[in-house]
């Protein structure tokens, strides 16, 4: 609709559009939030799968600058089980506290430097508190996917996530080897100090607030 129509160019130095949020999506933008994503994300739209969490990037002046939604993890991911050193057991019992950024857009009417790495920074420093206040508990450790065909990932390693090399290819809920895609390159981000003792099940919290 005209609503997620094409704007005028958003240019110039990060600093001139302060300050920047993001911002949760609420029940009554979900549908425009779906629509932007649909419309410009090149992996369009595809109803989210278990817990999750639609956020706008926004400037002061109220103006949306892109989208980010984060949703249930992987179910099985050898780079980042490997990495981790979880049985498939333990896996099961703690996959709830690995949560997946599935989708990130900045319209392509956006065109600031640094803004990407911002966003994803913002965004990761409330999801936590947002997620614990709609599902009870906190999220120990963040992933998300990249294409390396079409980006370098620079805004995530700009924002601390860390690259643990490639995916063999496979679909994302996956266990038969069926619903193959292209290779991608997975990033992390923990979102506490004992995130490992936490998923292999040695923490006191359990992902919990403390």
């Amino acid at each position: 609709t005209d609503r997620t129509a094409a704007e005028e160019e958003i240019s110039g130095p990060l600093a001139g559009l302060e300050p920047v949020a993001v911002m949760p999506a609420r029940r009554s933008e979900q549908k425009l939030w779906d629509e932007y994503v649909g419309r410009w994300h090149p992996l369009g739209y595809k109803k989210p799968f278990g817990a999750h969490q639609r956020y706008f990037v926004t400037v002061g002046d109220g103006r949306r600058l892109g989208c980010l939604l984060f949703a249930a993890s992987a179910w099985s991911l050898k780079t980042r089980d490997e990495w981790i050193g979880w049985s498939a057991r333990r896996r099961a019992e703690a996959l709830h506290l690995v949560v997946n950024q599935t989708r990130f857009l900045l319209f392509p009417w956006v065109r600031v430097k640094n803004l990407a790495s911002r966003a994803l920074g913002l965004a990761a420093r409330r999801l936590g508190e947002d997620w614990e206040r709609r599902y009870g508990y906190r999220p120990v450790l963040l992933e998300t996917f990249v294409d390396p065909a079409l980006y370098a990932g620079s805004c995530y390693r700009a924002a601390n996530w860390t690259c643990l090399g490639l995916t063999k290819g496979r679909g994302r809920q996956d266990r038969h080897k069926v619903g193959l895609s292209s290779p991608r390159l997975v990033f992390v981000l923990p979102q506490r100090p004992d995130w490992r003792e936490v998923l292999l099940g040695e923490g006191g919290g359990h992902g919990q607030a403390e």
